[in-house]
């Protein structure tokens, strides 16, 4: 475990990051540990504690994930992806609306999501699979919001000023969501046990966390055919992270939760997007070393 730790550390060091790490063997309990307590900013990671709650709902007939919602062209809490970038009316169900908030994070389709589950569902779902650390605290738009009161009269540009940087409330776990890594795997697990939710609720979920289309991060560090990836990443100025699971084909199933932040405040940073990956491999590696050896 120390050889482990040491390249873990060495390869967050040489991407020039700061660097939080859970691993879990969903079947045995094994677990890898890099600060896999410590509180962080979730950013996009919070939805899916959404969609769990979402299905929840849904399990409990308090609505139909096929119930359509209008997305009127105004109003729209912004984003790039999805029906935050576009321009004109839509109308989806919850559950399409809950594909394009996973797949492409789409913050437009995740607030609409938000509104009809309720904040207080999703803080009451986290609590019921056990994770104490893990709240939900604001909507997504609300979290844009911050940042861009936060940065002032020069928006986007002043990110790139460590004085703007450490003002930002929306990268303070106390005052932002968040949880921990180590809470993350817990939910994860819990949705590829099947205890999160109904056997049939939690194959839709897993369902739609395969359909992330990002590769950059997490998958980065499987590049095989035969290893199957699913995850949610997460993403705010100089923090970057995903949650996801990483499946072989001799039936091998870790759960990961990976968070970094960076010194360097440039939005484009391959680097720190790939040691996401790399960490998580060198985490699985030792995992599976340990399964094959006891």
């Amino acid at each position: 475990m120390t050889d482990t730790s040491t390249a873990i550390g060495t390869a967050f060091a040489d991407a020039g990051v700061t660097g939080w790490l859970h691993a879990l063997d969903i079947d045995t309990g094994a677990e890898l540990d890099w600060q896999g307590n410590q509180s962080v900013c979730t950013a996009s990671v919070h939805k899916l504690p959404l969609l769990v709650a979402l299905h929840e709902r849904a399990a409990a007939g308090d609505l139909d994930l096929t119930e359509q919602v209008e997305c009127p062209p105004t109003g729209r809490t912004a984003g790039p992806t999805g029906l935050a970038a576009m321009l004109d009316g839509a109308r989806l169900s919850l559950r399409d609306l809950a594909y394009l908030m996973m797949a492409v994070s789409d913050n437009a389709a995740a607030d609409l999501l938000l509104t009809r589950v309720g904040l207080d569902a999703v803080n009451r779902t986290t609590l019921r699979i056990g994770l104490t650390r893990t709240q939900a605290v604001h909507s997504f738009g609300a979290a844009m919001a911050m940042i861009k009161e936060d940065a002032g009269p020069d928006g986007v540009r002043a990110l790139a000023d460590p004085h703007v940087i450490a003002r930002l409330r929306a990268l303070d776990p106390a005052r932002a969501n968040h949880s921990t890594p180590r809470d993350l795997t817990r939910l994860l697990a819990a949705i590829w046990r099947d205890t999160a939710g109904t056997p049939e609720h939690c194959a839709a979920m897993r369902r739609l966390m395969a359909l992330q289309v990002w590769p950059h991060r997490l998958a980065s560090g499987f590049p095989f055919d035969d290893v199957h990836v699913a995850g949610k990443t997460g993403s705010l100025p100089t923090l970057r992270g995903e949650v996801g699971t990483v499946e072989y084909p001799d039936g091998g199933r870790y759960a990961l939760a990976v968070f970094t932040r960076s010194v360097r405040s440039s939005a484009i940073l391959p680097a720190a997007d790939a040691v996401i990956g790399t960490a998580a491999r060198i985490a699985v590696d030792t995992l599976r070393a340990n399964r094959k050896a006891s």
